[in-house]
């Protein structure tokens, strides 16, 4: 297959071109045809009306019903025609026969053309070529009595119609080259601004680049989006439709109207530039990315990218779980070791009863607190989770314990879910405890309720809900405090003594947000977090109904 490489912009002007060149010529041909048809009509009807009026004449009718016809119809015949510029005036015998012509040679011969309308009584209008040529021509009769005694024929030759026809052909023209210079100029506007629009490609390149943006765009890994200035979305992906969890026919609809947050939708409208901004959207924690395209300065396009981190949460929320573990360990095996060496100092000091009695009361009373949290949770990750923040809390000196009515039955809450939220309010509890060193009473009690109405108490019926409760007794949250706990990157903390500040409390929002819960804070004396969560098991149009449509969080 041969591929022009002409430019499109070229291929459009030179189809323009030959289209307005096919248009005026056929324009000049049609006018010109019908000037041509109009000049025959209008020799038609001169001729018509020079045979009328000889034929109505007295002279006429005298010299057809003479003796002799020809020569007294010869003269009028001759001077008719020099006087009305026709080229034949012919006067003849009802049956046809010449007794006039402009060729002396013809009289008496039989008229050639049709007659017998006017044989009839009737007129005869036609185009013939006869002895003289091709010509226009008309047949009347001449009456007398009410009866035909002769016939008149006038005719104009073709030969002198046609000159006067061209001599009008500038009158065509003229307007012709000016719409074909109009046309042409309008041909390459349009072909300079289909060359700007195209760069100047060719259409096996545009095809190239289609086939190319078709493959990348559905290949990547990321979502993508592209929304114009109004809002409506021009651009996407088989990702994106994904993560968003869009309709399939997305594409040409306003983003407002697709049923996502109202912070996402000013994203992918704004005319700024964000970096992976956090965002929870169809049960996913996305990262997105939004970059104003401009040309010329001027704000065409708004480019969005989609990164999916549900997966690295997944492996957040399980290495916390080790974490958990592992620090639960540390602190018990410190905690041991300490432990172990009163003993040893006891047999040593001679002591061994009271090393035994020792030995075993702390040996009682770590069971009795394991058994506590093992007994009321029975969720695996969330028991180990609240063992291991119990055992570090008390290296700072905190105390850390469960509320005596909290129960989790097992499969209540997913575990990821549970361990991230749970995770991130005990260490947000701790760290607030541990800079009040000077506070006289420094613990966090925790609750966890299934089927249970928040601040109600234990048993309240309210079937299908989770209420996690963590509650300190530090210095609590202002009223600026509570209104920004949940900002990412806002913390109470000096943010150049630690890194990551102001992340748990945000990450806690996005998932209760993904489960289709509320979270919400208590103002001071010290801070209570309470998360209502509906389990897995309600319906799907009962945790849309109890998720609330205008935010996720309040401030008690």
């Amino acid at each position: 297959m041969i591929v022009s490489s002409r430019s499109v912009a070229a291929r459009v002007l030179a189809i323009q071109v030959v289209v307005a060149a096919l248009v005026v010529g056929l324009s000049v041909l049609l006018a010109y045809r019908q000037a041509d048809r109009r000049a025959e009509e209008v020799a038609a009807g001169k001729v018509t009306d020079i045979a009328r009026t000889l034929a109505a004449t007295a002279d006429a009718s005298d010299g057809l019903t003479s003796a002799d016809p020809a020569g007294a119809l010869g003269a009028l015949a001759e001077r008719e025609r020099t006087r009305t510029g026709t080229d034949f005036v012919v006067i003849m015998s009802p049956d046809g026969t010449r007794f006039t012509h402009p060729n002396p040679a013809l009289v008496g011969g039989r008229y050639a053309g049709s007659i017998a309308a006017a044989q009839a009584g009737g007129v005869v209008v036609e185009q013939y070529a006869g002895s003289l040529g091709p010509s226009t021509r008309a047949v009347v009769p001449v009456m007398a009595s009410g009866r035909v005694i002769g016939l008149v024929a006038v005719g104009l030759l073709r030969s002198r119609v046609g000159p006067q026809v061209r001599t009008i052909l500038p009158e065509l023209l003229l307007p012709g080259l000016a719409a074909g210079f109009l046309s042409g100029g309008g041909a390459w506007l349009v072909a300079r601004r289909v060359r700007r629009d195209t760069l100047g490609l060719n259409a096996r390149e545009l095809s190239r680049m289609h086939e190319h943006h078709d493959a990348l765009l559905h290949a990547v890994r990321e979502g993508l989006l592209i929304v114009d200035p109004e809002g409506t979305l021009e651009v996407i992906n088989d990702e994106a439709t994904r993560l968003l969890g869009i309709p399939p026919d997305a594409l040409g609809r306003r983003i407002a109207d697709l049923g996502l947050p109202e912070s996402l939708v000013e994203l992918m409208t704004g005319p700024g530039q964000h970096a992976d901004v956090a965002h929870a959207s169809s049960g996913r924690v996305l990262l997105v990315s939004a970059n104003a395209v401009r040309r010329g300065g001027r704000h065409v396009a708004t480019l969005t990218t989609l990164r999916d981190r549900t997966e690295l949460e997944e492996l957040t929320g399980q290495l916390g779980v080790a974490t958990s573990l592992a620090d639960a360990l540390h602190a018990q095996t410190h905690e041991a070791a300490n432990r172990l060496h009163s003993v040893i100092t006891l047999v040593e000091m001679g002591q061994p009863e009271r090393a035994v009695e020792f030995a075993t009361e702390e040996l009682q009373a770590t069971q009795r607190h394991r058994d506590t949290i093992l007994g009321a949770i029975e969720e695996p990750a969330l028991a180990a989770l609240l063992l291991g923040e119990a055992a570090k809390a008390a290296e700072f000196g905190i105390d850390l314990r469960l509320d005596p009515e909290a129960h989790l039955p097992a499969g209540v809450l997913p575990p990821r879910e549970g361990v991230t939220i749970l995770g991130n309010l005990l260490d947000n509890a701790i760290e607030s405890l541990r800079c009040c060193p000077a506070q006289e009473e420094r613990s966090i009690i925790v609750d966890v309720q299934a089927d249970a109405q928040p601040g109600l108490g234990a048993g309240t019926a309210a079937p299908g809900y989770v209420v996690l409760t963590v509650a300190d007794t530090g210095t609590g949250l202002t009223d600026e405090g509570a209104r920004r706990a949940f900002e990412r990157g806002w913390s109470t903390k000096d943010s150049s003594t630690a890194a990551g500040r102001g992340i748990g409390l945000a990450i806690v929002q996005q998932s209760v947000h993904i489960l289709g819960g509320t979270v919400t804070v208590s103002p001071p004396p010290g801070a209570t977090f309470t998360v209502r969560l509906p389990q897995p098991s309600m319906a799907p149009g009962d945790r849309l109904a109890a998720a609330p449509t205008d935010a996720v969080t309040t401030h008690g």
